[in-house]
């Protein structure tokens, strides 16, 4: 026999269907587990890209034919805060008269050293000894034109773009203190085809 339910009664709730329970527990655990691997890797990843390594892309045309526009950098902030920078290196820093700028530069002058551009030619004086700055990075047909003499005062770099006529530097602007300076090119990762280690040229 059929049975019917009275008129104003309604079926009891049924309970939770334990299937969907355990789906929705399985998503909450994977988003916790996501969430956990997001927070590591921010301990991790955020302290060296602020401190020890930053990424740097290349504007312009001044270190060419060395670096080009879009060349894709990574900048060495640690070792500065353990030695000086050294001829040679190529330096990313704030632009003395605007920080707001960053530069991409070569090293030529050392704190104590009187370094003097003229006739196409780059020298340095120490303690009364000159040496002449052969640049083997640099094409023998390009001529460094412009002038300069200056001594540099402890903590101040002179620094030059490889593509000397068309490079706004110490040639212009003055010295580069060292407090301004953020950080050495020490590996170039794109594009793919030039992916290289910057080694310091031997003078």
């Amino acid at each position: 026999m059929d049975e019917f339910l009275p008129v104003n009664q309604t079926p009891a709730p049924s309970a939770p269907e334990p299937q969907k329970e355990s789906v929705f527990k399985k998503y909450l655990a994977l988003g916790w587990e996501i969430i956990k691997i997001l927070v590591i890797a921010a301990i991790i990843v955020l302290p060296i890209r602020y401190f020890l390594f930053q990424p740097f892309i290349v504007k312009g045309d001044s270190m060419v034919p060395n670096f080009h526009s879009g060349d894709y950098l990574i900048v060495d902030e640690i070792s500065y805060r353990l030695s000086s920078p050294q001829r040679g290196d190529v330096v990313v820093f704030r632009y003395p008269l605007d920080p707001s700028q960053r530069f991409i530069k070569r090293v030529l002058g050392l704190p104590g050293e009187t370094v003097d551009v003229k006739n196409g030619k780059v020298t340095v004086t120490k303690n009364g000894k000159t040496m002449a700055i052969e640049e083997s990075y640099l094409p023998k047909a390009l001529a460094t034109d412009g002038t300069a003499h200056v001594t540099l005062a402890e903590g101040n770099y002179f620094v030059m773009g490889d593509n000397r006529p068309f490079s706004y530097d110490s040639r212009r602007w003055g010295v580069l203190p060292e407090k301004d300076i953020i950080g050495k090119a020490f590996l170039r990762i794109f594009p793919l085809s030039t992916i290289s280690y910057m080694a310091r040229p031997s003078y």
